[in-house]
């Protein structure tokens, strides 16, 4: 995942593995889990329809006259570009047709910039320069920098090593190429991004589904793949389950794994996605209530099968649908991801997505094909969706809403504003979003916990195969359907899955059935769950100091009478409007590809969930002697150097543009001409505070990025002129924060170097 940042080491060579290189008709809300849906037929699509290609101008005749009447009308042609190259390939990330975001805090900087204290700057080894270097300065904190537009010369190919191999390092910002501008009597044809097909996949914890559009595929609507392997009946969504043999191979996945019945020697995985969650990624603290993974295979081998199988059948699939207009091999594929996730998660997600195939290289010259994955965060997906249904919720520009993405294990919150006419959409980030795992799958947990409970002295209920059939007729069938306290005095019945003569009067063991008082149901499964996704939206509202006008609630959990009664019960008073948007189960995944097909970024702005930042070497300042005397030494010249003092690149709560780049200058001083490496340890942090010290608050490392500065004209002007003393290296490195996604740029005299992807392996 590219970003950056981080501390200058004094090595001459880091580790070769911490080198990294760059490379809506309305319909009845739904309150139940993705089920089959006898009754649904299929539709003819729509035939194919050549888009409208423009006549192109008349040929230019001999004679002036004639010449310059034809130039005219080349010039007032819509199909030529004013810039006089050719159009370049779609960025979702381009900053073109939005409007300005709001104006942000100060913390201090003046005139918009930041500037290393007391104007210095960064080394490798705290060295002062034998010659001052210009003056340092960058984006501020949380301020807004207007996107820097750099010239058209191309720089010379950048190269860096990963395993004693050179690489080329893509240059990212980039549309125009060498060579390639227009000449007068040249026709630029329409852009092959027009009729593109755009595939989202939703992999969620407990179901995940695929959609797919096009400009030139049933109008322009959002289909999805209804039809799977294992059943005849049709299904939005298909569980996310593998069954594996005893040699760890695949027998089975989606609907047939999770009905297959126990073999010798198979395992059955399920809810693997979980172990993606933060928490477990940085210390391993996996809720015990999951099922351990599979002897031999780590989360992400889970992943890259599950998605190798899902994808394979959705390309067969969808060429059966729309045939021969389907060119999967180019396609944009939208990967969606929880809100809580952090950049090491979605990496992760990213490297198993194109393991499993889901892009790669279609034709010779296509050295960007990574591009056309994206990721993107469930809320900001179900929002695009949910924002179109204006019909439904009324919601109008310079509006606020929220959206309440309750899945199988995580519930992610977001708030976004409606921004400019509904005609050319736009929402922007309102706060910073948040989420936990308090999915519906963990009242399946809580459920299947008070069974042992009750049945503690049965232990023939208690084998696997009864627990499953008791979680499973509680998913099917009350889960979703449970009413609250109205219910308490009813008996909730679930069939045993073994014969046992003996009844158990004391636990509700009558007949071969268990019988659950709803009181006891409410208690120990629903409350805890359902209080904890009420705690999130007290939470959440109270990160905006605006009129909320709608909360929206979509994923399979919102399907719950009892979450959407409660919901309306705590908030109807200060919320306009709560509702469920049809086929709230799928609200996330097609809205994924609705943002595909919009070919703009439809979300303009978002707020940095997290502080990030790097640890520094800078010259000690007075307060540092008072403060930190202990992180003060002298450099070899005599001067005092503070360690352990942070560089902030972006502050939690920063308002970002889409694709915004904050850059922060630099200086590596190199002993020798083999000192090229410059190594940045991006930290993170989830504290409001602004912190000097990386003692003050706690932070967490988040990756290594690193840099080889050889590629750069002045390391290698340096290095053409003997410097005993050694020299210094100017140079800027920019931080991109998506919604999901982080992305560091190598940047030298304003021009991109290189797209760098951070070391997570640490």
């Amino acid at each position: 995942m590219p970003g950056c940042c981080g501390e200058p080491v004094d090595e001459t060579t880091p580790d070769a593995n911490n080198r990294v290189v760059t490379d809506f008709t309305q319909v009845a809300v739904v309150n139940q889990q993705p089920g089959a849906q006898q009754g649904l037929q299929w539709q003819e699509k729509a035939s194919y329809q050549p888009p409208n290609v423009p006549t192109p101008p008349p040929t230019l005749q001999y004679g002036q006259a004639i010449a310059m009447q034809n130039m005219q009308q080349m010039q007032q042609a819509p199909w030529l570009q004013t810039n006089g190259t050719m159009q370049g390939q779609f960025n979702p990330y381009a900053l073109s047709g939005s409007p300005s975001p709001p104006p942000m805090m100060s913390t201090g900087m003046s005139n918009g910039s930041t500037t290393l204290t007391n104007g210095s700057f960064v080394t490798a080894a705290g060295h002062p320069p034998s010659q001052p270097p210009s003056s340092f300065g960058g984006s501020p904190i949380n301020g807004y920098s207007p996107p820097h537009s750099p010239p058209l010369t191309q720089p010379s190919p950048a190269h860096t090593f990963n395993n004693g191999m050179s690489v080329s390092m893509s240059v990212s910002g980039r549309n125009s190429s060498p060579g390639m501008a227009s000449k007068p009597d040249s026709f630029v044809p329409p852009s092959t991004d027009e009729g593109k097909l755009s595939v989202s996949i939703d992999f969620g914890t407990t179901f995940s589904g695929v959609a797919y559009g096009s400009s030139r595929i049933a109008g322009g609507k959002i289909q999805q793949i209804l039809n799977w392997p294992g059943s005849f009946e049709t299904f939005r969504k298909i569980p996310t389950c593998l069954l594996y043999d005893d040699r760890g191979q695949v027998i089975a996945w989606g609907v047939e794994a999770k009905n297959a019945s126990p073999l010798p020697g198979s395992v059955k995985c399920e809810w693997f996605k979980l172990f993606l969650e933060p928490h477990a990624l940085r210390d391993g603290s996996v809720d015990p209530r999951l099922p351990s993974l599979p002897p031999g295979k780590q989360a992400i081998d889970l992943i890259i099968d599950f998605l190798t199988c899902l994808w394979d059948y959705a390309k067969q699939q969808i060429t059966r649908e729309i045939g021969a207009v389907a060119d999967l091999d180019s396609a944009d594929v939208w990967l969606t991801v929880p809100a809580a996730w952090d950049a090491r998660g979605c990496q992760i997600m990213r490297d198993a997505a194109i393991t499993a195939g889901l892009v790669h290289s279609s034709r010779a010259g296509d050295v960007n094909w990574r591009d056309r994955l994206r990721v993107i965060t469930e809320p900001e997906a179900a929002a695009v969706h949910c924002a179109y249904l204006t019909d439904l919720h009324k919601l109008k520009p310079n509006q606020n809403f929220m959206i309440c993405d309750a899945g199988g294990g995580t519930v992610d919150l977001a708030v976004y504003k409606i921004i400019g006419m509904m005609a050319n959409l736009e929402i922007a980030e309102m706060c910073a979003r948040s989420g936990a795992n308090c999915g519906s799958l963990f009242l399946d947990l809580r459920f299947r916990e008070l069974v042992k409970t009750l049945l503690e002295r049965h232990p023939i209920h208690l084998d696997p195969a009864s627990l499953a059939y008791f979680m499973h007729n509680f998913s099917e069938t009350e889960k979703l359907a449970y009413m609250g306290e109205q219910d308490d005095d009813k008996m909730f019945h679930f069939t045993c899955f073994n014969v046992d003569p003996v009844d158990d009067h004391s636990v509700g063991l009558i007949n071969g059935e268990l019988a659950i008082p709803g009181t006891l149901l409410r208690r120990e499964v629903f409350d805890p769950v359902v209080n904890q996704v009420l705690e999130l939206i007290e939470e959440q509202l109270k990160k905006i100091d605006q009129r909320l006008d709608c909360l929206l609630l979509v994923g399979g959990f919102s399907g719950s009478e009892y979450l959407f009664r409660k919901t309306q019960e705590r908030f109807a008073s200060r919320i306009k409007a709560i509702a469920r948007p049809p086929d709230c189960d799928t609200a996330t995944l097609r809205g994924a590809a609705q943002y595909g097909l919009a070919r703009r970024p439809l979300v303009s702005s978002v707020i940095a969930p997290l502080s990030y930042m790097m640890k520094v070497k800078l010259p000690a300042e007075p307060q540092d002697f008072l403060k930190r005397p202990a992180y003060i030494r002298e450099n070899d010249a005599g001067v005092s150097i503070c360690d352990n003092r942070l560089q902030y690149l972006v502050a939690k709560g920063a308002i970002l543009r889409k694709g915004q780049r904050l850059k922060h200058k630099f200086c590596k001083f190199s002993q020798t001409t083999q000192d090229r490496m410059f190594v940045a340890t991006l930290y993170t942090s989830d504290s409001d505070q602004i912190m000097r010290y990386t003692d003050e608050g706690e932070i967490m490392e988040l990756c290594k990025w690193t840099v080889d500065l050889g590629v750069l004209p002045s390391f290698q002007q340096n290095v053409s002129i003997p410097q005993p003393n050694g020299f210094y290296t100017e140079f800027e490195l920019g931080l991109e924060l998506d919604s999901a996604e982080v992305r560091g740029i190598l940047i030298y005299q304003g021009q991109d170097w290189g797209r760098v992807v951070f070391d997570f392996r640490s």
